[in-house]
């Protein structure tokens, strides 16, 4: 393992002499920027699966309001790819399924995404604390 200095550059530039922090990047150290990363991919990931099946949901919630305003005929409802003709009542129902096992999704979701920034935080303390103004965890 090679011996490197953490002086890196903010988004704006280099840093004033007085604010490089010179400290030596241990492995410790290069372990805990790397999961920072791995979480901070994961987190963009799942929000975009969070959006993604919102868009779903309200999608389906559509649905629910069409069928409630309809006569009571028979409607057809797409499951998977194939379309499947059924009552009013029958596709509600499988509306309100869909509508819970969609929310139960994004509520997971949440929880993971909840979970990584809690992690994210202790990581930032700690190498805020080693590395100061050296390294640069914030989006700009």
């Amino acid at each position: 393992l090679t011996s490197h200095m953490a002086t890196v550059a903010s988004a704006g530039g280099m840093l004033a002499r007085d604010e490089e922090n010179e400290a030596e990047v241990r492995r410790e150290d290069q372990d805990n920027i790397n999961k920072f990363g791995r979480l901070n991919a994961r987190l963009y990931e799942l929000r975009e699966e969070r959006d993604s099946v919102k868009k779903v949901l309200e999608g389906i919630d559509d649905a629910s309001t069409e069928l409630m305003m309809g006569s009571g005929d028979n409607v057809m409802i797409m499951i998977g790819e194939s379309f499947l003709e059924t009552s009013e009542e029958d596709a509600t129902e499988y509306c309100e399924e869909e509508v819970e096992r969609y929310q139960a999704t994004i509520d997971r979701l949440e929880q993971e995404e909840a979970d990584i920034l809690e992690e994210q935080a202790g990581l930032k303390k700690l190498l805020y604390g080693r590395f100061g103004k050296s390294i640069q965890l914030e989006e700009k």
